[in-house]
């Protein structure tokens, strides 16, 4: 169990909290846990997440970050990386967009390297 490391606000005076909307509650969560996985490196950063409703939506589809930092410096320095990593975990889901799984296929196997068509079922 890892220990909890507690902070005063006071420290940490210059925050900022990033709302990320996504189409639906299960790509936030997807996004929450690939992003979260990076702590940060800095220890005059902090970084918490929670998924929130919009009011479009019954569902917590946005992912909120809240910030705060010691300096605006290392508030934006942060928040830039972060930016990246949203823009890398965006572009995977946009890549590998859930409705290509479910669709169902079309192509044969043939060609495919190193596949024996013999022992596929078809």
């Amino acid at each position: 169990m890892t220990a909890q490391i507690t902070w005063k606000a006071e420290d940490f005076p210059c925050n900022l909290v990033l709302s990320i909307p996504f189409p639906t509650k299960h790509l936030a969560a997807t996004a929450e846990r690939a992003l979260s996985v990076d702590a940060e490196l800095s220890p005059l950063v902090r970084r918490s997440f929670q998924l929130a409703h919009s009011p479009e939506s019954s569902e917590a589809n946005i992912l909120q970050v809240n910030y705060a930092a010691t300096t605006n410096r290392m508030l934006r320095v942060a928040v830039n990386g972060f930016i990246e990593s949203v823009g890398v975990v965006i572009g995977v889901m946009k890549d590998l967009d859930v409705d290509v799984v479910y669709t169902p296929v079309t192509e044969g196997l043939e060609g495919v390297q190193g596949l024996d068509t013999s022992k596929v079922k078809g």
